[in-house]
């Protein structure tokens, strides 16, 4: 009750809100982000390549296929981020997968949402998060990923497909890898279920996309369940 009247006090401008990023106060309610956080998280408007948000020139300039995608074209069918792996977005979700940071959720969420609704995302009819094992859930304490698509799914009013998708065998993080070496550690790492995926559209939710090693691998496996469409959303896209 108390957290409701301070928000409604809040956007009736009787109480000054802060900034959830950097805690400046703001003249509207809790969750507003100041000014200043606003434009450092603004989505990006382009120079990138819609089929795998590879980014190739200024923000000005109008989305266009890479190269590898005009010849060779990723499994899934649509990709959506929402900008770069760096400043303030890179500072959230790091903040937010290894230090405790998960009271970010709903904001990084709400970026996830939006850049999905404005680059023209169809609702899908399945939610899945790209799953962890369960050693590396242990460590962790929660999958980034799922905490993701718990709010996804209250906004876009579909279901979390938590076992639609499961991690067979225990991999070294990607993080350590090259690209040749990522490819080889996911290869065959994920099973799915075809009576969960069979002819759903499938929206696949992870955190970072950094050389696209696990999404594809992701994808293809989802293919192979039977699912009719297969669209990616990453909050963050690495420059490589």
């Amino acid at each position: 009750m108390f957290r409701l009247l301070h928000r409604l006090a809040c956007r009736a401008g009787f109480v000054a809100g802060r900034c959830p990023v950097c805690s400046r106060l703001t003249d509207t309610s809790t969750d507003h982000l100041c000014p200043e956080c606003a434009d450092s998280l603004a989505p990006r408007s382009g120079g990138y390549c819609p089929g795998c948000g590879e980014i190739f020139g200024e923000e000005d300039s109008p989305p266009t296929l890479c190269s590898d995608c005009r010849h060779t074209r990723e499994p899934w069918d649509n990709f959506h981020f929402h900008n770069i792996y760096a400043g303030t977005l890179r500072d959230l979700i790091l903040g937010y997968k290894f230090h405790s940071g998960v009271g970010h959720t709903h904001l990084l969420a709400e970026l996830a949402y939006n850049s999905f609704i404005e680059g023209g995302g169809e609702t899908p009819d399945l939610i899945v998060p790209v799953p962890l094992h369960t050693k590396r859930l242990l460590w962790r304490g929660f999958n980034q990923s799922a905490e993701l698509c718990r709010r996804l799914s209250k906004k876009m009013n579909r279901p979390i497909a938590h076992d639609a998708l499961v991690r067979t065998r225990h991999t070294q993080p990607q993080t350590r890898l090259g690209m040749v070496e990522r490819q080889t550690n996911i290869k065959d790492a994920f099973r799915a279920d075809p009576e969960m995926i069979s002819r759903k559209s499938v929206l696949v939710v992870d955190d970072v996309y950094t050389t696209g090693a696990t999404l594809r691998e992701c994808t293809i496996t989802l293919r192979r369940a039977g699912a009719a469409q297969v669209d990616v959303l990453v909050l963050a896209r690495a420059m490589q």
